[in-house]
This record gives C-alpha cells, sequence and structure tokens, in this order.
C-alpha cells in the first residue's frame, strides 16, 4: 500500500510559480547537457520507504493549502560534508495540481496517507484563471 509525504513549499507564492521553476530548471540542465532530477533535500530520511516508492508523492504546502504533488522517485540517504546524514526525495518532473487542501505550517515533513490527500484536479478543472487573492479568500471561507 502507497503512502505519501507532505512538505511546506517555502518562498513559492503559487502552484503555478512552483510549475515555472520546475520548467526553468529542467531548461537549465538541458543547456549544460545534464540529467535534471528534482531533488528535494531534508535532514530526516522517511523509515517507510518502500510504501512511499510503491505509487506516493509529495504533496506541497503552499501559502496554507495543499496546491500540488510530485510522484515520489527515489528515496536517497546520503552524509554531508559536514557528517550529517540527510536524504534526497528524488521526485518526478511533472506537477499534479490538486484539489486546495488547508493545512497549518509544520516543521518539516509528515506522512500522509492516501486517505487523507486532496484528488487530483483534471486538466481544465478548477478555478486556474481567477486571480491568486480571489483563489485564497475563497479557500479560506471553505468554498474551495
Amino acid at each position: 500500500m502507497s503512502l505519501n509525504l507532505i512538505k511546506l513549499c517555502v518562498g513559492i507564492e503559487s502552484a503555478e510559480e512552483l510549475q515555472s521553476h520546475i520548467e526553468r530548471r529542467q531548461k537549465l540542465h538541458d543547456a549544460a547537457g545534464e540529467l535534471y532530477e528534482p531533488i528535494h533535500t531534508t535532514r530526516m530520511i522517511p523509515k517507510r520507504k518502500d510504501e512511499l516508492l510503491d505509487g506516493g508523492s509529495l504533496y506541497w504546502v503552499i501559502k496554507g493549502q495543499v496546491r500540488a504533488r510530485q510522484q515520489l522517485v527515489d528515496i536517497r540517504p546520503f552524509t554531508d560534508g559536514e557528517g550529517i546524514s540527510r536524504c534526497h526525495l528524488v521526485m518526478d518532473k511533472k506537477l499534479i495540481f490538486t484539489q486546495w487542501q488547508p493545512r497549518r505550517a509544520f516543521q518539516g515533513w509528515r506522512y500522509l496517507k492516501p486517505e487523507d490527500a486532496p484528488a487530483d484536479l483534471n486538466e481544465g478543472e478548477g478555478a486556474e484563471d481567477m486571480p491568486l487573492e480571489f483563489k485564497q479568500e475563497l479557500a479560506d471561507l471553505g468554498l474551495l
């Protein structure tokens, strides 16, 4: 059975901005002739690796709302130059937009059961063309 992770996406204002960031990094790596793997480095190493890699995703919390996810491809523990254990969460390049789901701030990552994860948005579904402020207000009211 698969399991997911959930993490705050610090410094990003919207899922669309995260998508642009991923695309920009891809172009930079392509121009340099390098392989691009979206990687997020974290200090804590998930102990439930097999469940996470059995179809699990990393769900991104942006501005207090779960907004998108990326499927987990690999989890690579390593030791940094200072001797501290860390972990690379390797994700698929494709960003999948999800229904908005409110989340309070927290540190690090948390496990997220599939039944607690928001559903994916289908192509053309949702309120993508609405101004971000309007979407945020609707989400705060529990209408989005």
